[in-house]
């Protein structure tokens, strides 16, 4: 049995994942989390709505660095559904990215969302808010 099955018996029905778009991120990524520095994140809400096991509040979600091994498992303590234009300063700084600013997150994330074939000034983004339950 490998380290990811080994944490799905310990953390039922945990999803195990990447964030970022290339193992470089996800790397930087992972690392912003165990660190206490990254505790939100952000997805389309039309992405969420494609995917199989959407998250829910209290699930647990296993994060994997750039080469897909484990290195923390978080779990899910809000969501919230927010318009790309609406979202604040407070959270840009919670998803711990780049200077913390508000400017460098629309940045990144228009990029991000661009790339993705789904940006507009009103799209709906899920919102979530983590705590990280484990380090590995």
């Amino acid at each position: 049995m490998n380290a990811i099955e080994e944490l799905k018996i310990k953390y039922p029905g945990a999803n195990a994942s990447q964030i970022g778009d290339s193992p470089e991120l996800a790397n930087e990524l992972a690392d912003l989390i165990v660190k206490g520095i990254k505790t939100a994140s952000c997805g389309s809400f039309a992405s969420y709505q494609q995917e199989e096991t959407a998250p829910r509040i209290g699930s647990y979600n296993i994060i994997l660095d750039g080469q897909g091994v484990p290195v923390c498992v978080i779990r899910l303590v809000s969501m919230r559904l927010i318009r790309f234009c609406d979202v604040t300063g407070e959270f840009a700084r919670k998803e711990g990215e780049g200077d913390l600013s508000l400017e460098y997150w629309r940045k990144e994330h228009q990029r991000f969302f661009t790339e993705e074939g789904s940006f507009s000034e009103d799209m709906e983004l899920i919102a979530e808010e983590f705590e990280v339950v484990e380090v590995l």
